[in-house]
Formats: structure tokens, sequence, C-alpha cells
């Protein structure tokens, strides 16, 4: 099924039908949002144990790690 099938399909929905959906996608965007921030979390945690991330409160300092 393709993206327009998709949107036709829904076009034809009711109106109440339509809002449940439109719950349905919200909530399937956040658990995929929360997936995304705890796979970054986990990156993140693997790097520090491994000492690849590097913390400074220099403003020039965090500019160059920026660039880097």
């Amino acid at each position: 099924m393709s993206f327009s099938d998709v949107v036709e399909a829904i076009k034809s929905l009711s109106t109440e039908e339509k809002q449940e959906i439109q719950l349905l996608l919200r909530q399937y965007l956040r658990e995929e949002r929360r997936e995304e921030i705890y796979e970054n979390f986990q990156t993140a945690r693997v790097e520090e144990q491994n000492g690849e991330l590097k913390f400074s409160s220099d403003i020039n300092a965090l500019r160059q790690l920026i660039e880097e």
C-alpha cells in the first residue's frame, strides 16, 4: 500500500476514526522519539566509558570541539 493509498483511505473515514488515527499517530511518534532519545543516551554512555566524550565550560574550547 502506497502513501497516497493510505491518505485516500484516511480521507474516507469518519471524523471519529480520523481523530482516533490522529491520537494513535501522536502516540507512535512519542514512542519513536523516546526510543531515539534512549538510543542516544546508550551511545553517550558507551562513549563516556571509552573516554570519547569531552566537556568544557570554556566557550572557546566548546567552539573548537564543535569544529572537530
